[in-house]
């Protein structure tokens, strides 16, 4: 089961940089009837799991357990969700672990690319800024701002419950009035805008590291973009989780440089990014660039044949039939869509949509929003 809720760090004002994600830290820090040790123990007893993270967009609080724990685990999702204390105590504790955490994050650049090229790439809008905030924002968090946040943002319509196992719709329903139909939350009264000047540039930084680490991305609508679906399937084409991908293909098994390289594509509620990351040796990151570059040009420039694009289509649909399998993936990922579209589509009606994308859409998506000129590039070089 899980607890959707479309408050993340986008939403956080100037001075609260890491709060969503030090709200989730602390929601399982004390209820109003158990302490720290309670809360963790309800369903590690009884070797189920509970877990939470934050996005950018989202906090999800989700558990996993026996079918036979369900009342157990509704029961604490909804203790923890709302009815946490946060005592002062855990709260100053909580600062020292989360600023750990950072630093682990400073510690890997292949990690920390990532987090610096979306600040770098929406740089002047809160979407941009890191989820864990920095040791200094984090250090000046109070109890006063969790309750501020929390209000403004965990209102009725940006919380959804989902569930997924074996159970009826009649158990479920049972659940979620026993433990979350008492609940009279506030209407919403806040929404986040973006609105950053789009500035592409090419920054360099010296790090002292073994290898450079480079990524190349573009700004691309949001969520519910009518091309979100071509340029999902462009993403996976391109740099996606098969090996067989092309920037795979051609930059790591036919020039050897680059173990690690993908490309990624981020889809928020009103903008996204399509990005390239690779890591590798300093003299060849100029070379590994420029096939990359050569890689999204045969996109903009070449349609795909009709048997490519087949492939293509059923190596996604695959790859969406085989995260199917996983409960918690189904369960988070209809908590999504609830909050995003109202809805949640069946597994064969997207498999159809996907079907019904042409190579002139994935073409028009690359020439639309791949374009050099509205690149970014950020690279990590090796300090000398």
């Amino acid at each position: 089961m899980a607890i959707s809720i479309k408050a993340g760090s986008r939403d956080e004002l100037e001075h609260q940089q890491g709060l969503a994600h030090y709200i989730e830290h602390n929601l399982f820090k004390g209820t109003e009837k158990r302490k720290a040790y309670h809360v963790l123990s309800r369903l590690d007893d009884v070797g189920g799991e509970l877990n939470a993270y934050t996005t950018k967009e989202e906090t999800i609080i989700h558990a996993s357990f026996l079918k036979t724990d369900f009342r157990r685990a509704a029961e604490l999702v909804s203790d923890v969700v709302f009815k946490s204390t946060f005592p002062q105590k855990e709260l100053d504790k909580e600062k020292e672990v989360i600023k750990d955490e950072i630093h682990s994050y400073l510690d890997s650049p292949a990690d920390r690319i990532f987090d610096d090229f979306e600040d770098f790439i929406f740089q002047g809008n809160a979407l941009g800024r890191n989820i864990l905030g920095t040791p200094n924002s984090v250090d000046r968090l109070t109890r006063e701002d969790i309750f501020e946040f929390q209000g403004r943002t965990y209102t009725a319509d940006r919380i959804t419950l989902s569930f997924v196992g074996p159970f009826g719709q009649q158990r479920v329903e049972q659940m979620a009035a026993e433990f979350f139909a008492e609940y009279t939350l506030n209407n919403n009264t806040w929404e986040s805008h973006f609105d950053a000047p789009d500035r592409p540039e090419r920054r360099v930084e010296e790090v002292a590291q073994f290898q450079d680490h480079y990524i190349i991305g573009w700004r691309t609508p949001g969520i519910h973009h009518p091309q979100r679906r071509a340029l999902l399937l462009l993403n996976n084409i391109l740099g996606g989780p098969g090996m067989n991908n092309r920037l795979g293909l051609n930059i790591r098994e036919k020039h050897g440089i680059a173990y690690n390289i993908e490309s990624f594509l981020s889809l928020y509620s009103d903008v996204g990014l399509l990005g390239i990351y690779l890591g590798c040796d300093p003299s060849q990151t100029e070379k590994a660039a420029v096939l990359a570059a050569k890689e999204v040009k045969k996109l903009q420039d070449q349609r795909l044949g009709t048997l490519q694009l087949s492939k293509s289509k059923n190596q996604f649909i695959g790859q969406m039939a085989l995260a199917e399998e996983n409960g918690l993936n189904s369960c988070i990922g209809a908590g999504r869509a609830l909050l995003y579209f109202g809805k949640i589509n069946s597994f064969d009606y997207v498999a159809e949509q996907v079907r019904s994308i042409s190579a002139m859409d994935v073409m028009e998506a690359a020439q639309e929003f791949l374009s050099p000129h509205q690149g970014y590039e950020l690279i990590y070089k090796k300090a000398e």
